[in-house]
């Protein structure tokens, strides 16, 4: 089954209708651009080179979609992504990362990101790595925000491999930023990550969120930094994390203010599954591996 048919499979919609970009390895296998954006793209040696503008005032309403995955064994694969959303355009990416047959593959991806004033960009990001734990995935994003950003990584099928995450948000005066990540993590499979949000004007807001599962003997290491350097500014670090078998969790929540009128929160928390759930869900007939999976899905829906 090629990318593009898995893809169909998963729901993607690749019609004419659509915006949408397929990249297997460095080789573009489909695209599509639609009127308000620009889309600028460019194979290279190792990966593709791409430049995305969303034009001032559009309003998508159906999502833009990035297939970047590598359907070899073993390959390296760098994207290279410029991402500009003019002012008042509103628009959803999602981004579609499938590693099926991952033994020895490695992904970057570098990105930089604008959001303008008045401008909405949510970014879903959604991997599926194969079975093996064979992925290497390190997305760096920088993005500087002066309107409403939402971002979202999940990682949920297959095994991770190793995986490390590292985003910066600068946020602009009264922007809105919300970065969600959910990991599932198993056997010896390695998740590091960095995000940070920097409240440098006034009134802005922003929320870091992150679920993270590990098991067997998985290891996850999660740092979320916020800093409040204006005045009225409101950030809010959320970070949970389940530890099962021999897996080692560490989380890291960093809060510092700046200014005497900025207001920045954290909670963080990591255990086990809770043990009255497991005991109901047993009761009902799964063994205890299948009810600590369920509640697990669960915390990461």
């Amino acid at each position: 089954m090629s990318l593009v048919d898995i893809y169909r499979s998963l729901g993607v919609t690749l019609d004419k209708g659509i915006a949408y970009l397929v990249v297997d390895g460095n080789e573009i296998l489909k695209a599509n651009e639609v009127r308000g954006i620009s889309m600028e793209k460019e194979e290279t040696r190792e990966g593709i080179d791409l430049r995305l503008v969303i034009k001032e005032g559009i309003k998508l309403k159906e999502p833009i979609h990035l297939c970047f995955g590598v359907s070899k064994e073993r390959a390296v694969q760098k994207i290279h992504a410029e991402i500009i959303a003019e002012r008042d355009s509103h628009a959803c990416l999602l981004a579609h990362c499938i590693f099926p047959k991952a033994k020895e593959v490695h992904h970057v991806m570098d990105g930089n990101l604008l959001i303008e004033k008045g401008a909405e960009l949510s970014y879903e990001e959604i991997h599926w790595h194969g079975e093996e734990g064979g992925a290497d995935v390190f997305p760096r994003l920088r993005t500087r925000n002066l309107g409403d950003f939402r971002s979202t990584f999940s990682l949920l099928r297959g095994r991770v491999g190793r995986l490390g995450i590292d985003y910066l948000v600068e946020a602009g005066e009264r922007s809105v930023t919300e970065i969600i990540t959910k990991v599932y993590g198993k056997g010896n499979d390695e998740i590091r990550i960095k995000e940070g949000v920097s409240l440098n004007g006034a009134y802005a807001r922003s929320v870091i969120k992150s679920r993270i599962a590990v098991r067997d003997r998985a290891f996850s290491d999660v740092v979320s930094i916020t800093e409040g350097n204006a005045p009225y500014v409101r950030g809010h670090v959320d970070g949970t994390e389940i530890v099962q078998g021999e897996a080692i969790a560490k989380a890291t929540p960093i809060v510092k203010v700046n200014h005497e009128k900025a207001k920045v929160t954290h909670e963080a928390a990591i255990g086990s599954v809770d043990r009255k759930q497991l005991e109901t869900l047993m009761a009902k007939g799964l063994e205890e591996k299948e009810a600590i999976d369920v509640i697990i899905k669960g915390m990461l829906r």
